[in-house]
């Protein structure tokens, strides 16, 4: 009985970065356990992709190509599945990523203004897309995807990246406490190094995955299904008095003292 609580049987979900990488991963898994996914991002052949493949496994599924800094867009989005599905249970927030990452002594304020665009407006913007149906349903739960990087300095390489997503975990404790008397969970995940088709062209070899792994307790990169297993468990009824939560998944993360 207690395995039924991590089911999502006939839920439905709005994933975006849904085309490739741990949002399509996420997707997936969401399908595999029962869910209706929307899935969103700006390249629609990627998107209808993913949306095949869940169809293929008995699910609905809906592509809506979406820019989510464009409010326009992203209230399409969520209208759109709404009209399709009836409701709307799940968000994750995994659409981001760096333009590209570069030391503070190069930024521009367009630069600076891009990655909070990127990385912490489109999620406020999903967020309140969403958020007035999940009130009405009197249920409903978020996940926002930030980034090891929220948490651990990575030096003259990403301090706006890194901003950014340490930003996403107060914006999820902030919105969890705003949002709980409603009924709706907010949490949030930190990845660390997941192998996925784009940073596949960094880590193209065995030998290089074994390099950018050795700092993890595992010596293993992840991938796309170890976070959708978690954003699984977060997002079932088996997280059901979990919110505000941060939670990162690194295959363990630094150096190990020796003694």
């Amino acid at each position: 009985m207690l395995l039924e609580k991590f089911a999502l049987n006939d839920r439905v979900a709005i994933v975006t970065g849904a085309g490739r990488g741990i949002g399509k991963g996420i997707a997936l898994g969401f399908a595999d356990v029962g869910a209706h996914v929307t899935v969103a991002a700006r390249t629609v052949s990627e998107i209808e992709n993913t949306a095949a493949e869940i169809q293929a496994m008995g699910r609905r599924a809906l592509a809506i190509p979406t820019d989510v800094c464009v409010w326009e867009q992203v209230e399409n989005m969520a209208q759109r599945t709404l009209d399709e599905f009836g409701r709307i249970d799940i968000l994750v927030n995994n659409a981001g990523g760096a333009i590209p990452l570069s030391p503070l002594g190069n930024w521009s304020e367009e630069y600076w203004d891009g990655m909070i665009a990127l990385n912490l407006k489109s999620q406020v913007l999903c967020c309140k897309a969403v958020v007035s149906v999940m009130m009405e349903q009197k249920k409903g739960c978020i996940i926002n995807m930030s980034s090891l990087a929220s948490r651990v300095a990575f030096r003259n390489v990403a301090p706006s990246y890194g901003a950014t997503k340490a930003a996403i975990v107060n914006l999820t404790q902030s919105l969890a406490a705003e949002l709980a008397s409603h009924g709706i969970r907010v949490n949030a995940i930190c990845p660390g190094k997941v192998l996925t088709s784009t940073t596949g062209r960094v880590w193209s070899t065995p030998e290089l995955q074994a390099q950018g792994a050795k700092d993890t307790y595992l010596k293993r990169l992840g991938t796309p299904e170890d976070v959708a297993l978690l954003a699984i468990f977060l997002a079932s009824d088996a997280a059901s008095w979990i919110t505000g939560e941060t939670y990162t998944i690194t295959g363990g993360w630094g150096e190990i003292a020796m003694l």
